[in-house]
């Protein structure tokens, strides 16, 4: 027999460590629950009386500390709780109305009355014979003329059907004299007057009062069918007038066509959200934001080689601000711990989705939010794998300035030199960022190494001045993302004490949009994600290139030229009745179906649309060797297979002035004017920026003519 197995307690214990972590408060939760607590009991005043404080501390804990919250959640379940509605009485049903849900036939068993017959008594009077009394004359004569009627209809039961059947007739002709064998009561039953006979037979079995008048009988089919009904309104919605009924032959294919154009006119006409348009201000938006004293609006894309630590920092960023809570980190880091990634807890705050915290990349675009005291912030974390460089282009095309983070660390740096840190500068500069932040990350890994830092400034500032940076737009901060030296606060390691320049925040500040927007420029805003909101409204999030929009405003989405209304505006989740180019929004449209919008496609005005085309001619900066071959058009969110159908002529870099005319290649670096023929129309049009790309590389970049 085998020995009995034993368990250790810890080995249940274990299992339950995470959940015992993370229901027990650490220290700061404590302080500011002890502080939450005074601050609701004094918000609530003599009210507090009535909640305990473990209501309190719970609906604190709820709400993560939200004091407003907190005061209304227990206002109105504690304090003021609204009142119950009395539950309505039971109509009284009439007696005559308890036969409403009777049906004519088959009614069913559980409402069948029961007929019991009364007890007789099986003897005679009292005192006399148990034999049947004696009739009297009357009664006699009465049993004998019931006996005689049940043996006639015996009779008449016995008699075959065949007799009854060979009497009915179709009609009153007279018959026609047959050498042929006259029919079985089988085939005269299929053939014969048995649906005439069995609508009669029914008519008397069930005998409903209006089967009986003549007019049920005579105008059956003189009234319009439910058919005929659907079919006219349909007709009526289409605009267009029943036709009248010809029995030629020759005009029967004609009927049939035009019967089928009709119903596909009526139903093309239908819409599912037809309805009044919203009501528009009439507001001078210009003038409205000249006026406008809030904060100003601006978003930066976070750019950089794959693992260079994009994501770390803008989650130690958000850390830092106090806008995400240290216990969500702390979750983080335990369920990296479980897969063997405990240092990817700060990323996580950016990269949400499954599949990137599974392979440790970001894949889309991670969006965030946070302000300072003069600036509202947009992140816009754009992937580094090479795999992903056309969401990396839909991020750098919605950002007024980026950040460039840099490895330190020794070989890493040389290596995203080479690969997709060279390529982001590329296309940062081809979609018209100016601004830069160049954060070179990870320098406590190299000991704070003032000279590790200089010889990445010296050899990051050439590449930038060669592709037309200006050094009065670039800014070197040395940064730690996973310990957050340098981000919010200064390093207090004295290693990195050397560094005397801004840090991360005090450069964000510091940079932002251009004060030039194309305000008076037609209104385009390219759209970035379509989605349903909580009312049902389609609702299209994006950044206005150019102009200016309000509610109310009449729009046209291109390349579908489907038109719709702006119902409304969210800037950073806050209402509002107006915007201008350069915010990144979301707007509501009605009176449209998603089914003709999809991401890529522009908005504009309806008075003044967007021209739509396949075919473009483009001023091109080469990056690789350009000839005649397929490739793919990108502009933000926008991508479109096509091909360089021929060029045009080399151009001079400077003047702009033809070299040679129809070259077979352009060599990287050189300008050219190039055609460019796309398989479908798309809405763009001249002065716009676009990236050629073909095999996974960008190879070229330029402006539209």
């Amino acid at each position: 027999m085998a020995p009995p197995t034993t368990y250790d307690d810890d080995d249940f214990v274990d299992q339950y460590d995470d959940i015992e972590e993370e229901d027990e408060m650490s220290a700061e939760d404590k302080v500011a629950m002890q502080q939450g607590t005074a601050e609701v009991q004094k918000a609530l005043g003599t009210e507090a009386s009535k909640v305990t404080v473990a209501q309190i501390q719970e609906a604190l804990w709820h709400y993560y500390y939200d004091i407003d919250k907190s005061v209304t959640y227990l206002t109105k379940t504690f304090i003021a709780p609204a009142p119950k509605a009395a539950p309505k009485p039971a109509p009284k049903k009439a007696p005559e109305a308890f036969f409403d849900d009777m049906p004519w036939l088959e009614i069913p068993k559980a409402r069948e009355a029961v007929f019991i017959e009364p007890p007789r008594s099986v003897g005679g009077l009292l005192g006399g014979s148990s034999s049947a009394p004696k009739m009297s004359k009357l009664q006699a004569l009465a049993a004998l003329r019931k006996k005689k009627a049940e043996e006639k209809k015996d009779q008449e039961r016995t008699t075959p059907p065949e007799d009854e059947v060979s009497k009915l007739s179709i009609s009153d002709k007279e018959p026609v004299v047959s050498h042929s064998h006259a029919p079985s009561a089988f085939a005269r039953t299929l053939f014969g007057s048995a649906l005439e006979a069995d609508q009669t037979q029914r008519r008397h079995v069930f005998a409903m009062p209006y089967t009986q008048s003549s007019s049920f009988l005579a105008n059956a089919f003189s009234e319009p069918s439910p058919d005929d009904i659907v079919l006219a309104a349909q007709a009526k919605a289409g605009k267009k007038t029943p036709a009248t009924p010809k029995t030629t032959k020759k005009s029967q294919k004609n009927e049939e066509a035009a019967k089928e154009g009709g119903l596909a006119s009526s139903v093309s006409s239908l819409k599912i959200n037809d309805g009044p348009p919203p009501n528009s201000k009439g507001l001078d938006v210009i003038k409205e934001f000249e006026q406008n004293a809030s904060k100003r609006n601006a978003s930066f894309v976070v750019v950089g080689h794959v693992d260079a630590g994009k994501s770390t920092l803008m989650g130690r960023l958000l850390l830092e601000l106090k806008l995400v809570e240290e216990r969500t980190v702390d979750k983080y880091r335990r369920q990296g711990e479980k897969i063997g990634k405990q240092s990817f807890a700060l990323a996580w705050v950016m990269d949400q989705r499954s599949e990137e915290r599974d392979r440790g990349v970001t894949i889309d675009i991670a969006t965030n939010h946070f302000e300072t005291e003069s600036t509202k912030f947009t992140i816009l974390d754009a992937p580094g794998h090479r795999d992903f460089v056309p969401n990396m282009i839909a991020g750098a095309s919605q950002a007024d300035f980026a950040i460039l983070v840099i490895d330190a660390n020794t070989g890493a740096y040389e290596k995203g030199l080479k690969g997709q840190t060279r390529e982001h500068v590329l296309l940062l500069r081809s979609l018209g960022v100016q601004q830069l932040i160049v954060a070179v990350n990870k320098l406590d890994m190299v000991g704070w190494s003032q000279d590790r830092f200089q010889e990445i400034l010296e050899e990051v500032s050439g590449f930038l001045t060669g592709l037309g940076f200006q050094d009065k737009h670039v800014t070197f901060i040395p940064i730690s993302g996973l310990n957050g030296d340098n981000i919010v606060k200064r390093t207090e390691d004295a290693a990195g004490l050397w560094y005397k320049g801004p840090t991360l925040i005090e450069g964000l500040e510091a940079s932002g949009p251009s004060t030039a927007r194309a305000l008076k420029k037609p209104f385009r805003m390219a759209i970035s994600e379509i989605f349903r909101s909580q009312q049902g409204t389609t609702t299209l999030a994006g950044r206005i290139d150019s102009g200016t929009i309000q509610i109310g405003d009449p729009v046209l989405v291109q390349p579908s030229g489907e038109s719709a209304y702006i119902k409304s505006i969210m800037l950073d989740t806050e209402a509002k009745d107006w915007a201008v180019a350069g915010q990144n929004v979301s707007v509501a449209l009605t009176n449209i179906d998603p089914i003709h919008i999809k991401i890529g496609d522009i908005i504009c005005h309806t008075t003044d649309p967007i021209a739509v085309g396949d075919t473009f001619t483009m001023k091109a900066m080469a990056f690789e060797h350009l000839m005649p071959m397929p490739v793919d058009l990108h502009r933000g969110r926008l991508h479109a297979a096509g091909q360089i159908q021929s060029i045009a002529a080399t151009l001079d870099k400077a003047t702009g002035e033809v070299v040679k005319k129809k070259p077979k290649v352009v060599q990287p670096g050189g300008v050219a004017r190039i055609l460019i023929k796309l398989e479908a129309k798309v809405p763009l049009e001249a002065g716009q920026r676009v990236v050629i790309r073909s095999g996974g590389e960008t190879i070229a970049a330029g402006l539209l003519e």
